[in-house]
């Protein structure tokens, strides 16, 4: 008979998936289904941003909350009220008929959505030291196969019916409770919990951890320009592809895939080959320099099919995130290294707030544009702005590390 803790592992490897799934689900179609309840392009892109926002905001305040929950009340009983906020949102979603119950709804889901980082909580709890690193990987994995098949399921059957994806997502959803409520087992034991405090919940605390990095801070700012721009990509990717080449769910999921497919591939298979050529710096040079062409190519795109061109052709540009982080992480210190990129990962999440304040408004500005129009790609040159910015902030940093120790030796 297997124990409980053996039991709980292939569980959150099977969860994970379904979860990302179900999310990845109703992001080719959510932009259509707000476009379904305005009256013009313009309406929907701001309409569009305003939804995305909402949600951005209530999981960045609610996320730190719920971890704080999680380490006091334990992690089950905080994952399966995560798997039930999901499925009533997505049922919920299914049946809007206004915007304003869209925002209501989505204001819901970002505040009860810690599942994948409440998960890896729970990993670390049932797993040693030592093997972390490899589960972490696992969970990982499972979340990129599940983006990469959520948003082609999503178009194909937002396709036949635009509600009909957000049914079948609060469905898995509900298959995830039943399936915790009955398998998982807790993984933090009572003397390990630790009260609840505020402080511990502040979303802004982690970021002070940033300051430590002294030395390496400029690099912060290249962390929150290519989040920014990343995030702002995934705002406006549906709406712009819809209105420029008049896409619909199928051509966006299939495109969302693809994008899922590469990052796969460049970071589980080619990274590590590419780093024994190369630097890791010059990796980030050269990685912010493919990014930001990309981003220009994408917004000066005449054809449907240069989008999936500059999609595979930016290959370097997907070793970026993990180039910096490295990067960082070497410059910080040996006993702060959760502490540091738990503060990435909240700067992240900041951008993802802001993202949708920046993009939309450019989308409804460009939005009465006719298809094919050059200027509609506006979001798209102001992420290869900020992927500039971040480019020549990197170039400047090394050189003072390059000319730091010359000037020591000198001494």
């Amino acid at each position: 008979m297997r124990t409980p803790r053996t039991a709980a592992m292939p569980f959150i490897l099977i969860t994970v998936p379904i979860d990302m799934i179900s999310i990845g689900l109703i992001i080719p179609v959510l932009p259509a289904l707000v476009g379904s309840l305005t009256g013009t392009q313009k309406d929907q892109a701001l309409w569009f941003g305003a939804v995305t926002f909402t949600f951005s905001v209530a999981n960045f305040f609610a996320s730190p909350i719920l971890g704080a929950l999680s380490d006091s009340y334990g992690r089950r009983p905080i994952l399966l009220v995560g798997f039930c906020g999901l499925a009533l949102s997505f049922f919920s979603t299914a049946l809007a008929t206004s915007v304003g119950m869209l925002l209501a709804i989505r204001l819901v889901a970002g505040g009860m959505q810690a599942n994948i980082s409440v998960a890896s909580a729970y990993v670390a709890d049932i797993t040693p030291p030592e093997q972390r690193a490899k589960r972490f990987g696992m969970i990982g994995a499972m979340t990129g196969v599940g983006f990469i098949l959520g948003p082609v399921i999503g178009g194909l059957l937002g396709s036949a019916d635009l509600r009909l994806p957000f049914w079948v997502s609060g469905g898995l959803a509900l298959l995830n409770l039943l399936y915790g409520y009955f398998v998982l087992p807790e993984s933090l034991d009572a003397d390990r919990r630790r009260p609840f405090e505020w402080k511990a919940a502040n979303p802004f605390s982690s970021l002070q951890r940033l300051a430590q990095l002294k030395d390496a801070a400029p690099l912060v700012f290249v962390v929150g320009f290519t989040g920014l721009a990343q995030f702002v990509l995934y705002t406006c990717w549906v709406l712009y592809t819809t209105f420029k080449f008049g896409w619909g769910p199928r051509d966006n999921g299939w495109s969302l895939a693809v994008v899922g497919i590469v990052q796969a591939i460049v970071q589980g298979l080619l990274l590590g080959r590419i780093l024994k050529m190369i630097s890791v710096r010059r990796l980030a040079v050269l990685g912010l320099v493919s990014s930001t062409i990309a981003y220009t190519l994408w917004g000066a795109a005449t054809q449907s099919w240069m989008m999936y061109a500059i999609i595979v052709v930016n290959i370097l540009g997907a070793t970026v995130a993990s180039a910096i982080q490295s990067i960082i992480s070497g410059a910080a210190d040996a006993k702060n290294q959760g502490r540091t990129l738990g503060a990435i990962g909240g700067l992240n999440s900041l951008m993802a707030v802001i993202a949708p304040a920046l993009g939309a408004p450019l989308l409804t500005a460009v939005s009465h544009l006719p298809k094919g129009d050059w200027r509609i790609g506006a979001p798209f040159y102001f992420c290869a702005l900020l992927q500039a910015a971040a480019l020549f902030i990197t170039i400047g940093q090394f050189r003072r590390e390059r000319r730091t120790p010359q000037s020591l030796t000198a001494s």
